[in-house]
């Protein structure tokens, strides 16, 4: 990898109480910089396979260069837009102004390339990855074609942009959407796992949340052992924050009273690129009260006719 530009400074951290690591899992804000990445989880530091996130930080004019290697990735733009240069392909993203400004157009990129991300006016770009074996198409993502989900309802209400859910874009192993859940609600609920291949019911996958927090405000996330000796966090998060999930039960992801909870899931597992899970036992009845409420009445957080981009609204899927 080379970086071609100086980098921008990475965005200021969350105001109010200093939050250390606590756990192997937790990487606060800063915890998981390096070099031009205010995040950078390859899967030797996470301690597993597939599963990787950059979080690329372009100041006004920024150029960035990297060669994908042994993975694929994923360009979301966070904030502002860029122009990917990858295989002979060049892609203008437009992006977006914040994450809570609705979904966003994209771009892929193969293993095995050399890539150019260029700003004129800057931004935050995420790089979710994966290590795979083989080597795709670059192509271009539309925003207009990001199915939309709302998923659960009243207080466990959610919207997911399936941007890179298994059956929407086709990659080789890597799985990627993002959650947006209004303040006060319960995402990621009922807690699920998907850390044991069983046939037709759950599918081995490592996890990366990233998260940011409107307002910089605080919230929290859950994983709790599904074996003995498996990963226990409960964590405070806010902007920049990232959570690994190698294994265990993970949920939920709860959002502050006022403040919408943003995260972005990186997932990749050995098998089939499939998305299997199994809810914890004692929370699944939750499911069960979902058709006699409303969804909240506060998503979609962008909807289309203010103006932002917004993907087709499809039905729930599950969790």
């Amino acid at each position: 990898m080379r970086d071609d530009h100086a980098p921008a400074a990475p965005p200021p951290a969350p105001s109010g109480p200093v939050r250390r690591a606590v756990h192997r899992c937790h990487l606060p804000y800063g915890a998981a910089a390096e070099g031009p990445y205010s995040v950078a989880v390859d899967p030797e530091r996470a301690g597993w396979e597939r599963s990787a996130l950059r979080v690329l930080d372009l100041e006004p004019g920024g150029v960035h260069t990297l060669d994908t290697g042994e993975c694929e990735w994923i360009v979301l733009p966070l904030t502002g837009g860029c122009t990917v240069r990858v295989a002979g392909e060049i892609f203008e993203l437009d992006g977006r102004a914040s994450v809570f400004d609705g979904v966003t157009d994209f771009a892929y990129l193969p293993r095995a390339a050399h890539a150019q991300i260029s700003s004129g006016a800057g931004g935050r770009f995420a790089l979710a990855g994966a290590k795979c074996e083989r080597r795709l198409p670059a192509r271009y993502g539309p925003a207009p074609e990001v199915p939309v989900e709302l998923r659960g309802s009243g207080v466990c209400s959610r919207e997911v942009h399936n941007f890179a859910a298994a059956g929407v874009f086709p990659c080789d192993r890597l799985i990627a959407v993002e959650v947006l859940t209004p303040g006060g609600n319960w995402s990621s609920y009922p807690p699920h796992k998907h850390d044991e291949s069983v046939p037709g019911a759950e599918s081995v996958l490592e996890e990366i949340y990233y998260f940011e927090v409107e307002g910089n405000g605080l919230g929290h996330h859950r994983v709790s052992p599904s074996r003995p000796g498996g990963t226990d966090l409960l964590a405070e998060v806010g902007t920049s924050d990232t959570v690994l999930v190698p294994d265990g039960w993970h949920g939920p992801s709860v959002a502050p009273p006022g403040r919408t909870l943003y995260y972005l899931n990186v997932m990749a597992g050995p098998g089939e690129r499939a998305w299997l899970i199994r809810d914890h036992p004692d929370h699944t009845w939750i499911r069960d009260t979902w058709p006699g409420q409303p969804v909240d009445p506060r998503l979609p957080v962008r909807p289309r006719e203010a103006g932002g981009p917004a993907g087709t609204p499809v039905p729930e899927e599950r969790p």
